[in-house]
């Protein structure tokens, strides 16, 4: 019996879950059915809109500045070099790295003793050169009167023979006496020539003196130059650098032993493209007389100088591009010769153009106009500089539009957008304007021919119907038109 029971409540438990089962799946299939026979629903679609920082083009005229880096360097230096060898007895206090010195001062003084003995001989050289030249004078004026006395001996020895001729010829004289005149005129006149070598000898010797005389001043002039050379003077005022001389040092003749510079007359030299050249010129070719603006930056604190560009380099260096410019500076206490610096070079006035920023416009030119609809369009430009973060474009067609100062991959042409000022904040718009009967029918008819969607062209003829037209789709419609 217990069995039997037992049996009997296991079937009723087995046919009560199977018809468990059975309501169950039949659940199921009645919501799958429901599920699938119900119509899909739709939900409304909501365009994107995108809020994006806008900036007004505003045309204008602009002189780009050109910045490039530079080197300044002293206008006037000049090599400090120890014109005679020897030893360094004296060196000024002012001799050192960063020292300053007048023009005049002296620097060193180098042992004078060789150039002193040297100038010595050659001043006893020059004494006997003086006294030659004296005792070739006296020599000359007694060869002038030695020549001056055998004339003399010739003219009587040529008396003699005319009255011994005179004689013979009357019968008182004798040919020997005549024949012993004779002789003694021809004696007479050898002497004579005698006396002329003797006085070409004479002269000769004065010229020579003369000569010996000039190359001992000359050497003497040199000696002396060689003794002031042992004393090293500063020619002009300046910074000394590069000091490589100590007291006690032997030093060679041409030896560098300092660089003294003119800290007050700075150049500062700087390299730009050859395009960048060319936007330099002036109409005449030159780009001489361009102010500059040369900045350096002392820990935070920007020191500047102004100047002008007064040369061109010569030649592009061996392995260089583009051109070498080099300006002279005002006065510029904090800059020393060596510093590096960043150099600002104001170019030539360029007219109808915008400053605007360089994220605002792709690298095709093209920039995002947002028009009166806060949709954007896309137009062309050309970039004509680039000025740090912002880029000078030709503003042709674009002045009084409102465009994306920040682009980005998301926005383009068509697409709906809410625009804010730099600041964060939704520019203000500008008031209506009232249009006149002419230019509101210009409009329409733009508006009817052009290929706007419908829906956009009732809207935008709505507009232009009331009294006053907001002046921004006023001013993107023209745009279109090309007025």
């Amino acid at each position: 019996m217990r069995f039997l029971r037992r049996s009997l409540t296991g079937l009723f438990l087995l046919a009560a879950t199977l018809a468990l089962l059975v309501v169950a799946g039949n659940t199921v299939r009645g919501a799958i059915v429901a599920r699938m026979n119900e119509e899909p629903r739709s939900f409304p679609q909501r365009e994107r809109v995108f809020a994006v920082n806008v900036t007004q083009v505003t045309a204008g005229t602009i002189a780009p500045e050109l910045r490039t880096f530079g080197e300044l360097r002293s206008r006037r230096s000049l090599q400090v070099r120890a014109a005679a060898g020897g030893t360094v007895l004296e060196v000024s206090d002012a001799l050192v790295d960063g020292g300053r010195v007048a023009a005049g001062d002296v620097l060193m003084r180098i042992d004078p003793a060789t150039a002193q003995a040297a100038r010595d001989r050659v001043a006893a050289g020059l004494r006997d050169a003086e006294a030659e030249v004296r005792d070739a004078d006296r020599g000359l004026t007694l060869a002038q009167d030695e020549l001056v006395a055998a004339e003399r001996q010739v003219a009587l020895r040529q008396t003699a023979l005319d009255r011994a001729r005179d004689l013979a010829t009357r019968g008182i004289g004798t040919q020997q006496a005549v024949e012993e005149a004779d002789l003694a005129l021809s004696s007479a006149q050898s002497t004579v020539l005698t006396r002329r070598q003797a006085l070409a000898n004479a002269e000769a010797r004065i010229d020579a003196s003369r000569t010996a005389l000039d190359r001992a001043e000359i050497d003497l002039a040199e000696a002396e130059r060689t003794l002031v050379d042992t004393t090293v003077t500063a020619p002009f005022a300046g910074v000394l650098a590069d000091v490589t001389i100590t007291p006690g040092a032997r030093v060679t003749a041409n030896e560098q032993v300092a660089t003294l510079l003119d800290p007050d007359l700075l150049d500062v030299s700087f390299r730009v493209s050859t395009d960048q050249y060319t936007r330099l010129l002036d109409e005449t070719g030159r780009v001489t007389g361009l102010p500059v603006q040369v900045t350096l930056d002392a820990q935070g604190t920007p020191v500047t100088a102004r100047g002008q560009v007064d040369r061109v380099g010569g030649a592009v260096g061996e392995g260089q591009t583009g051109r070498l410019l080099f300006a002279a500076l005002d006065a510029g206490r904090a800059f020393r010769p060596g510093d590096f610096v960043t150099v600002s070079v104001t170019e030539p006035e360029l007219t109808d153009v915008a400053l605007v920023p360089a994220t605002a416009v792709a690298a095709d030119g093209t920039v995002l106009v947002v028009n009166g609809e806060d949709r954007l369009d896309s137009a062309q430009t050309e970039i004509l500089r680039r000025q740090g973060d912002d880029v000078i474009i030709a503003a042709a067609g674009l002045d009084g539009a409102r465009i994306v100062s920040e682009r980005s991959p998301l926005l383009g042409a068509g697409i709906g957008v809410r625009p804010l000022s730099p600041d964060g904040t939704m520019p203000e718009p500008d008031p209506p304007i009232a249009l006149d009967d002419d230019r509101r029918a210009r409009l329409k008819d733009y508006v009817e021919t052009s290929q706007m969607p419908d829906a956009v062209k009732t809207r935008i003829l709505a507009q232009l119907d009331a009294p006053e037209v907001d002046a921004e789709t006023v001013a993107n419609l023209e745009r279109r038109m090309g007025s």
